[in-house]
């Protein structure tokens, strides 16, 4: 071969070794343009339920390619107001937020429609005479919530032949929605079963140590009288049921306990049969809440009410069956 031969021979290879090599090269990934930017206001993280929110929020808003803005507002209400303005002046597409009572919240909504951004409630509703300051609600059914709790004690009070039932009920944050509709669910349930009589109803705030207050300052004044406690969620439940076992009762057995969430470690002490029946409400909202924003932003039209669907576990049934919770 010649020299020049050669070297022809070497620029070949050269070049085939360049197109090969770009050839296995992989296109640098472009980043996915965000479908649209959603503000939201949480409660806080004041329990499992809360978390769980939270934690289901953040998933569905990268599976559904939307930018998030997630501010923790540690329950107060001035904290989200505070973040409802933020929202508004970054100029996001959709808020939302899960108010932690329903009053209060008409000055700064209304700025928010001024600025024409659209607001979705989750979770929670609030109380006001002005219209369209909100586009939905996304949340369970909480008036049904307490029927379903009701309707299982009227079950087991018939199910031991209970002659009198004395209930003691803590109940939620004051003045915020689950709390409202979840007493009224209940009250309006038993109201024509002469059996059953409310002894007192006491705030536990949705929390757990303030759920073990409760019960102790309501064992001290009824003592051996109450035959059920009524809770408005898990973690007031978990806090509560310590409190009954220190006083020499045996929280399920001769105390029946209800409570509302449907959380794992409920359903765990259901298992133990610590508790006798835990109404669910999901906080799986994140697919609904993706959903809505995009057809919001989309402009297009949305249900003024949303609601997922919801169970009872009790001892009535096989609690082995029950799946594990997610939260």
């Amino acid at each position: 071969m010649g020299k020049w031969s050669k070297k022809i021979c070497r620029c070949l290879c050269f070049l085939l070794i360049i197109i090969m090599t770009g050839g296995c090269t992989k296109p640098a990934e472009q980043p996915i343009e965000p479908k649209l930017l959603l503000g939201f206001s949480q409660i806080g993280a004041e329990s499992a339920w809360r978390i769980g929110n939270t934690r289901d929020i953040e998933e569905q808003a990268e599976k559904y390619v939307v930018s998030l803005m997630l501010e923790n507002a540690n329950q107060k209400q001035e904290n989200q107001i505070a973040a409802i303005r933020r929202f508004i002046a970054y100029k996001v597409d959709v808020i939302a937020f899960s108010p932690i009572v329903e009053d209060g919240w008409d000055n700064v909504l209304m700025e928010a429609k001024n600025a024409g951004i659209p607001v979705i409630l989750v979770d929670r509703d609030i109380s006001t005479e002005k219209e369209g300051l909100t586009t939905c609600l996304i949340g369970a059914d909480f008036y049904r919530e307490g029927v379903m709790a009701a309707e299982y004690l009227i079950r087991k009070a018939d199910s031991l032949s209970m002659e009198h039932v004395n209930v003691v009920e803590i109940t939620g944050t004051e003045n915020s929605t689950p709390m409202r509709q979840r007493q009224a669910g209940f009250m309006d349930t038993i109201a024509n079963d002469p059996r059953i009589n409310v002894l007192e109803s006491i705030d536990g705030d949705f929390l757990k140590s303030r759920g073990a207050e409760c019960m102790r300052q309501l064992l001290e004044t009824y003592g051996d009288e109450i035959d059920v406690v009524f809770s408005h969620n898990d973690e007031m439940t978990l806090g509560a049921l310590p409190e009954i076992e220190k006083a020499g009762f045996y929280p399920g057995e001769n105390m029946i306990i209800i409570s509302i969430d449907g959380g794992q470690k409920a359903i765990d002490v259901l298992k133990k049969g610590k508790i006798n029946c835990v109404v669910e409400c999901t906080p799986k909202l994140g697919k609904e809440l993706m959903e809505t924003a995009l057809k919001l932003k989309a402009g297009e039209s949305v249900d003024a009410v949303i609601h997922p669907t919801e169970q009872v576990f009790s001892d009535e049934q096989d609690p082995s069956t029950i799946e594990p919770r997610g939260y």
